[in-house]
């Protein structure tokens, strides 16, 4: 029987490289993002709208969601799997300094949207035994100067996925987290509104992560046997571990 994926910002990064994955083995894969262009180019290359369904608008939208919802094919609204993808980070300015706007659209995408998304799905995954794979970050675990909500959005889904696993047990559902290190995508690009110098030196010599490499992590993840369950997946390129204590003195 086919599987199907529903992928959260799927029109760029850990999204799109999942959904490619994905269809490779056979599923299909609604995909989602604000980016209807890239969500059709993606559908395109995929196989079309038979093998990957565009469903086009704002996680922050629950109007849009659930428009979307209710607008799913026959053979795509049996949902096997939901990979929660859809996340940002806004400004690198300490908190004092910040964007209250960008603290809000990180809370309303990376929590709330999150949270809503799962909350409307979980029927139909129960129903199929399906799973959710939340993508996270290490910066729930590891606070840094700039991270200010970005990292407290982050420790909610680490949280709130140990939950559900908690609270669905019996029901054949699995949940995980997975939280990537360094990896070069597009956000830092979102993060700085498109500045391509702080990206380029940011990676630059790093070696970081690709979005592939997490796609490949969600592939494992997703296939592995029904009665496996990965709870919590840290991912860091090599070339990053973690730093001394800061300690600022008179």
């Amino acid at each position: 029987m086919t599987k199907t994926a529903m992928i959260t910002g799927a029109s760029s990064g850990f999204g799109a490289a999942t959904a490619r994955r994905l269809v490779k083995l056979g599923w299909r894969v609604i995909i989602t993002g604000r980016r209807a262009e890239r969500l059709q180019s993606l559908s395109d290359e995929l196989g079309g709208p038979d093998v990957a369904h565009i469903a086009a608008f704002d996680i922050r939208d629950e109007a849009g969601l659930d428009t979307a919802l209710a607008a799913l094919p026959p053979a795509f609204r049996g949902i096997d799997l939901l990979v929660n993808n859809a996340g940002l980070a806004l400004g690198t300015s300490p908190a004092q300094k910040s964007d209250l706007g960008q603290w809000q659209q990180m809370i309303d995408t990376n929590v709330t949207g999150l949270a809503r998304m799962t909350y409307k799905l979980l029927p139909v995954l129960i129903e199929h035994k399906g799973a959710i794979i939340n993508i996270g970050s290490i910066a729930a675990h590891y606070p840094y100067p700039g991270g200010n909500v970005y990292g407290g959005t982050k420790a909610f889904v680490h949280q709130f996925s140990k939950n559900l696993r908690s609270e669905l047990a019996g029901t054949g559902m699995r949940v995980t987290v997975i939280e990537p290190g360094l990896c070069e995508t597009e956000f830092t690009l979102v993060r700085t509104s498109g500045n391509q110098q702080v990206h380029d030196n940011l990676y630059k010599g790093a070696n970081p992560l690709q979005a592939d490499d997490i796609a490949a992590t969600i592939e494992w993840v997703a296939t592995l046997p029904p009665h496996v369950n990965i709870n919590v997946l840290e991912v860091m390129p090599i070339s990053q571990t973690w730093s001394p204590f800061s300690i600022h003195r008179e």
